[in-house]
């Protein structure tokens, strides 16, 4: 009974196969394959002959009974098919009678916004962007800048070394440097870009965060420039009505050195709890830039002076829009940033 057995393996094949088959082209290939002139069916039909007399009544019925079975399967598969596809076609119908749905279009993260804001002032300022690398030497990130070996901001706890002459930049200031080696005065260069520092991640703090940073270096350049220009640069992205000031401070690499204040632009220096009730709120560093990295990049400090200042971009996004914490800006929240 050895075609018997091949027959109900055939006939399970088949029915798998058809249960498979979804579309009219599908249906009519598995019809030649099993059903045709020249199918599966046919061919062990052809068998009958060799099977003994007295097994050929058992096996032609079986035969014949799988062929059956196999015609039925086809024809209910045939009336099936259609109304799947009718179904599937009225699911895909698009009723023009309804309101369209707006497509959900992203748009840029608000510091790339803010970046590209702040590159676009300084363009029309006359200065150029200009990039580096994050991971730096120990040259362009300390040494050139005047950071002496014992200061503390070389401190290991305060750096991400990879070994000990290279790092993760602890600040934009080592493009200062690159621009400088490669280009004579006059210099007037911003960058913008990721900085990364071990600090403990807090409402203000992030182990990384964009800095902005500025460079101005000819002949004849003073205080009064450096003044000037970051006046204009306030108004420009704070608002018209937005005063600025200097107060002392000290940073290595310029001399001297200052820290900017702009007057809040939310409560109008009156005191709110943004500006902890003093009508200021802290912007960056500022300065002349000092004589010994002048001399760093080949430059005659008795020629050339120059002038540099630096921001966290985030710090501004921050207090322009009242962002409470820092972190809310790299959580990754569509809801939250899908207002900006």
């Amino acid at each position: 009974m050895g075609l018997i057995e091949d027959l109900k393996s055939l006939q399970e094949r088949a029915s798998a196969e058809l249960a498979k088959a979804d579309s009219p082209q599908d249906l009519e290939a598995w019809r030649v394959r099993y059903l045709g002139a020249k199918g599966a069916i046919k061919a062990a039909m052809q068998r009958l002959k060799e099977v003994p007399k007295a097994d050929k009544p058992a096996v032609g019925k079986a035969a014949n009974q799988v062929k059956d079975a196999l015609q039925a399967a086809y024809d209910k598969r045939c009336t099936e098919l259609p109304a799947a596809g009718q179904a599937a076609r009225q699911a895909a119908t698009v009723d023009v009678t309804l309101p369209g749905r707006r497509p959900a279009i992203g748009h840029a993260h608000i510091i790339t916004q803010t970046i590209d804001e702040l590159v676009e002032i300084f363009a029309r300022m006359g200065f150029e962007m200009v990039y580096g690398p994050e991971v730096e030497d120990d040259r362009h990130n300390f040494v050139a800048l005047n950071i002496p070996p014992e200061h503390v901001a070389r401190d290991p706890l305060d750096n991400f070394y990879i070994d000990e002459q290279t790092m993760l930049r602890s600040q934009t200031s080592t493009v200062q440097i690159r621009a400088m080696e490669v280009r004579r005065p006059p210099v007037r260069i911003i960058t913008a870009g990721r900085v990364y520092r071990p600090d403990t991640v807090d409402a203000t703090h992030m182990f990384m965060f964009y800095q902005l940073e500025c460079l101005c270096v000819d002949e004849g350049v003073t205080m009064v420039d450096l003044r000037t220009c970051i006046d204009q640069f306030c108004k420009a992205y704070f608002g018209p009505d937005v005063a600025s000031r200097f107060q002392p401070s000290f940073f290595p690499f310029t001399e001297p050195s200052g820290q900017v204040d702009v007057s809040c632009p939310f409560c109008h220096a009156r005191g709110c709890a943004l500006c902890k009730q003093s009508g200021w709120i802290e912007l960056g560093g500022c300065g002349m830039v000092d004589p010994n990295v002048l001399a760093a990049v080949g430059y005659d400090s008795e020629k050339y002076t120059g002038y540099a200042f630096g921001m966290g971009i985030e710090r501004m996004v921050m207090r322009r829009h009242q962002i409470p914490d820092i972190r809310l800006l790299y959580e990754n929240d569509v809801r939250f940033l899908h207002q900006f």
